[in-house]
């Protein structure tokens, strides 16, 4: 419902780049933003995003990974009630 599912623009033989589209943009605008700071400054997410930069993905690609990641672990602790924990982001 966010938007950030790679979607397939593949027909036949022909096998395209992934895009994400679709869904409601104000929650990605604001989601994007978050995961853009959280890379940065979040060594969990720094981390993955600095291995996947090192491995030849793309930049932007790189951050799409480290929105979805965010989205599921803001899922995560919405559905299991539990607050933020820093002992495991290594803060």
């Amino acid at each position: 419902m966010v938007g950030i599912a790679p979607m397939a623009d593949d027909c036949g033989p022909s096998r395209g780049r992934r895009c994400i589209r679709g869904g409601r943009f104000d929650v990605y605008r604001v989601l994007h933003m978050a995961a853009l700071s959280a890379s940065r400054h979040n060594p969990v997410l720094d981390g993955s995003r600095g291995r996947l930069i090192a491995a030849g993905t793309l930049p932007a690609v790189a951050l799409a990974v480290c929105t979805r990641k965010l989205l599921t672990t803001l899922d995560a602790m919405v559905r299991t009630s539990t607050p933020r924990d820093n002992s495991f982001h290594g803060a």
